[in-house]
């Protein structure tokens, strides 16, 4: 399942970034934002179109498979990196000291 859902966010990644790429610009400025320009920009705006609407399904689709994808992925992993880069170098230093150690015998 968890694959499937990647394979579909990722596909749902792509159709948001050319779904913002296909919206046709507002075709005012900072300055035109800032400083007037535009007398509806607290008023009433023109009605949504339909690639306004596409996009908001999109992005909504995004945010749930980011969060499904999430938590699975929470589910699945067994502890933090770190825990595992300190246990690492515990495990290596028993491995090498022998379990018993010889002393050499003394020559005369």
């Amino acid at each position: 399942m968890y694959t499937y859902l990647l394979v579909l966010h990722i596909f749902v990644c792509v159709l948001l970034v050319i779904a913002v790429l296909l919206q046709s610009g507002k075709g005012s400025d900072l300055g035109a934002a800032l400083g007037g320009g535009s007398g509806d920009m607290f008023g009433p705006g023109s009605p949504a179109n339909i690639m306004n609407k596409v996009t908001t399904i999109i992005a909504v689709t995004f945010m749930i498979t980011s969060l499904t994808l999430a938590i699975l992925s929470r589910d699945k992993s067994s502890g933090s990196v770190t825990d595992k880069l300190r246990n690492q170098p515990a495990q290596q230093q028993q491995e090498q000291q022998p379990a018993n150690p010889q002393v050499p015998a003394e020559s005369k």
